[in-house]
């Protein structure tokens, strides 16, 4: 189903507040003499209502809880609302939301003024069509109260909105309000946290978000193992699908690759010509190679082009990524763009058999639509190089 409006929490949802959160609390139990651990570990303060955080997790009676959330307010407003920083990606999430139609709220249990605040500071509150935080003088309203205040300001029904949270406040608010509810796992919840709360989702990518509004979302319940190996392996996982039926998807795992477009001075560029055994075929194709895990593609991409061409670039940029094969594997590839080039040595695996070729551009591009070069990777890359006019 397609959702109308996407409701989101704020503290670990939007922006990564923690440590002015942290540091706060803390300098707030300090000035009361209040036993507490390292900052970092105060992270019950993410969430509920600090009035309320203070009286559960560390004892204090109403009147004291009231001081010290004035206390953590005197170092907050001037030093820790600014020790935040969004995830990476929000802007770009909230931007495409906009453009497929959506309404956007915001519901969090923080103070509006430092919610208003973060979004001027960071850019996006022309983003939101609702902002719905607490007052510094009724900040213990419950999250499913906000969350209902800003359903009708956007004016959606319930079951027409979801709710992004991190923690089970956002969840059990928005199951309060009979709106569809969506548990993120780069916040300060956890998937168990989720689980027990009942979130109808839980997602681990920004862009998930965005799936999950569209109706597209398919949410995993079982993975099984089917086949390891050095480059791949293969699972068969159990989905369930947005209107609630369950699928079957088989899906390869790769660590994914990077691949080379080098530019000589006479504008030529650089191909491999190999034989690739699941084709059966010798083919024309750009430099490129898989990614050993967690290394960085930069630093990958500028070893294949030397162990494959034997040759170093001035010039090493990023063209971008590509999904060669969606349907059933997760591999991307990176693509750079090489130029200046200096030649070296070539240093090729023992299993590793090819030949290198200077194809001037024009004939490149010439195969390319004589359906002459087949490999994706070299097809993408070469004419995406060629719009923007680097070739």
């Amino acid at each position: 189903m397609r959702y109308g409006a996407v409701i989101f929490d704020f503290d670990g949802t939007i922006c990564d507040t923690g440590e002015g959160i942290l540091k706060s609390a803390k300098y707030a139990l300090d000035a009361y003499g209040i036993e507490s651990p390292d900052y970092s570990e105060l992270t019950c303060f993410i969430g509920p209502p600090l009035l309320i955080t203070f009286q559960e997790k560390f004892g204090a009676d109403p009147a004291l809880a009231d001081e010290l959330v004035k206390k953590f307010r005197e170092r907050y407003t001037n030093k820790g609302v600014f020790e935040s920083k969004l995830y990476d990606g929000i802007k770009e999430l909230l931007a495409k939301l906009k453009k497929d139609g959506f309404k956007i709220g915001i519901a969090s249990s923080k103070p509006q003024d430092y919610i208003e605040t973060l979004l001027e500071h960071f850019g996006i509150k022309g983003y939101f069509d609702a902002v719905c935080g607490v007052t510094f003088t009724a900040d213990c309203e419950s999250k499913t109260s906000i969350i209902g205040r800003c359903q009708k300001e956007l004016g959606v029904a319930g079951n027409k909105c979801i709710m992004v949270g991190d923690k089970k406040y956002d969840i059990n608010g928005a199951k309060a309000n009979l709106i569809d509810s969506v548990g993120v796992l780069w916040g300060y919840g956890t998937k168990f946290e989720h689980i027990e709360a009942g979130a109808k989702y839980i997602i681990d990518k920004l862009s998930d978000v965005e799936s999950v509004a569209l109706g597209f979302y398919e949410q995993t319940e079982e993975v099984q193992g089917i086949f390891n190996g050095n480059i791949i392996s293969v699972h068969h996982d159990t989905v369930t699908l947005p209107n609630g039926a369950e699928a079957k998807r088989e899906v390869v795992d790769h660590n994914g690759g990077v691949a080379v477009v080098g530019v000589t001075d006479d504008n030529e560029i650089l191909l491999v010509r190999q034989f690739r055994y699941p084709y059966k075929e010798t083919i024309y194709e750009i430099p490129a190679g898989k990614l050993e895990k967690g290394e960085d593609p930069l630093e990958a991409g500028k070893r294949e082009f030397l162990e494959e061409c034997g040759a170093t670039a001035g010039v090493f940029e990023p063209l971008g990524e590509i999904y060669p094969t969606p349907g059933y594997c997760n591999e991307i590839i990176r693509l750079f763009y090489a130029q200046n080039l200096e030649y070296t040595q070539q240093s090729l695996d023992e299993d590793e058999f090819l030949d290198v070729t200077k194809m001037p551009v024009n004939e490149c591009i010439d195969k390319i639509m004589k359906n002459e070069i087949k490999d994706a990777k070299t097809i993408i890359g070469v004419l995406k190089l060629k719009e923007l006019k680097k070739l």
